[in-house]
């Protein structure tokens, strides 16, 4: 199947408003957390471990939808974990008690770990030299779902009650099944690619366990899992613990509170694009050009992090346009992680690869606030924030750094692979390593 310009910009509309509306209701939780609370009559311990459990159960699910979509039609796939996420939520609405709650909630963390399939498929729509921006386009979700999420709540928890919000969320995540399932059309696997975009008949490739354990005999890829773990630290730590440092260490009042963090996140979600515009402009000069794109945006992140911090509290404008300007580099990595996986993956295992590196992030974002929590008990919330964000930050400067060095021979690799499979040479087609 060749590329229809038409249809490829349907396909990333639907992910696109699948990735926004999924976001908003996983978001939800946490501007209606008093609301749940009231409800079945718990405290912070017992509404901790609510979100835990889904983060359990979508850690555990990401090497089950990876190891499916490498398999299986991704496009059936995903209309499935869409179903999921209107059918689990329905359920979580309707819990007659905490404990029945707690089981629910965590049932939808099964679609939470469905993304890799999405990047996979859309991979198969969109030619390396422009999935940087595609990527940070889709990425924008994350950050306006967040926000979405959050007015959500203020709009409509008042009105309909938690339990009727969840229920317009869940009939959303329904109807989009249905439009991924009769509207999206399954791609050839690797049909993008420069290698084969002129070869009439791709042959069909999927998953086989020798191509996915070779995933881990490439350098730079081992490097951007290590980044992985640490580099979903300051997103969220920022995301669960910047609303009460301003609050409780900035005096600041909830008006100032929702405007700083509305301008944060608005700048943050253009920073996503840009960070894939340019990554892939440096990647049509150089092989490196993605990676130097991630080593410059937590480079500064860091440096203009803690200059922001810095700022006296009485300096509520100043501080906010530092808080901006820092958020526009905070995201720049991202596309351009995605984009490199890609870029040295074979399209077989394409979902398997992105799986392990959202587990790897998973596992991260999990650890990130309590030892967020930990260090603010000891110092401040400003401390903590300050440091886990700058230590992780480096940490995958010393990542970047590597997989900079090591990544002209991956992709070279993968290339070779595909251009193998264009002409036929099956010995050097089937050597993954």
């Amino acid at each position: 199947m060749k590329n229809n310009q038409g249809h490829r910009w349907f396909v990333f509309a639907t992910f696109f408003f699948f990735m926004l509306l999924h976001q908003s209701d996983k978001l939800l939780i946490g501007p209606l957390t008093s609301q749940i609370m009231a409800t079945f009559h718990i405290d912070e311990v017992q509404m901790g471990a609510v979100t835990t459990g889904a983060l359990i159960v979508g850690g555990i699910c990401y090497p089950l939808w990876g190891y499916l979509y490498d398999r299986y039609a991704r496009s059936k796939l995903l209309a499935l974990a869409s179903l999921l996420w209107g059918a689990t939520t329905w359920l979580n609405a309707i819990a007659p008690t905490y404990k029945a709650f707690v089981i629910t909630r965590a049932s939808t963390g099964i679609d939470d770990s469905s993304y890799p399939g999405i990047f996979s498929l859309v991979s198969d729509y969109f030619e390396p030299k422009i999935r940087g921006k595609v990527y940070g386009l889709l990425e924008i979700s994350q950050p306006l779902g967040y926000m979405m999420g959050m007015l959500l709540a203020m709009l409509l928890g008042g009105i309909v009650g938690w339990q009727g919000v969840f229920f317009i969320t869940g009939s959303l995540g329904i109807v989009l099944s249905a439009v991924i399932f009769f509207g999206v059309k399954e791609p050839t696997r690797g049909q993008s690619e420069p290698e084969l975009q002129n070869v009439e008949h791709i042959a069909a490739h999927n998953f086989n366990w020798k191509t996915a354990l070779a995933l881990l005999k490439k350098p730079s890829l081992r490097l951007l899992y290590l980044q992985g773990f640490f580099g979903v630290f300051p997103w969220t730590v920022i995301t669960y613990w910047f609303f009460r440092y301003l609050e409780t260490e900035r005096n600041y009042s909830a008006d100032a509170v929702f405007f700083t963090m509305v301008f944060a996140v608005i700048v943050l979600a253009a920073g996503y694009p840009l960070g894939g515009a340019i990554g892939d402009w440096l990647f049509k000069k150089t092989p490196r050009g993605r990676l130097i794109v991630a080593t410059t945006g937590v480079i500064m992140g860091a440096i203009l992090l803690w200059i922001t911090l810095s700022i006296p509290n009485e300096r509520q404008v100043l501080f906010a346009v530092m808080l901006g300007l820092t958020a526009i580099f905070i995201p720049m990595a991202g596309p351009n992680v995605a984009s490199t996986v890609f870029d040295i993956t074979l399209p077989e295992v394409r979902s398997t690869s992105m799986s392990i590196q959202n587990l790897i992030e998973t596992i991260g974002s999990a650890l990130a606030p309590l030892l967020a929590g930990i260090i603010a008990v000891n110092f401040s919330l400003g401390a903590a924030i300050l440091i886990l964000c700058t230590a992780a930050w480096a940490v995958c400067f010393l990542a970047f750094l590597g997989a900079t060095y090591h990544i002209p021979k991956d992709i070279a690799l993968l290339r070779a692979q595909l251009k193998a499979r264009a002409e036929g040479d099956v010995e050097l087609e089937n050597n993954p390593a």
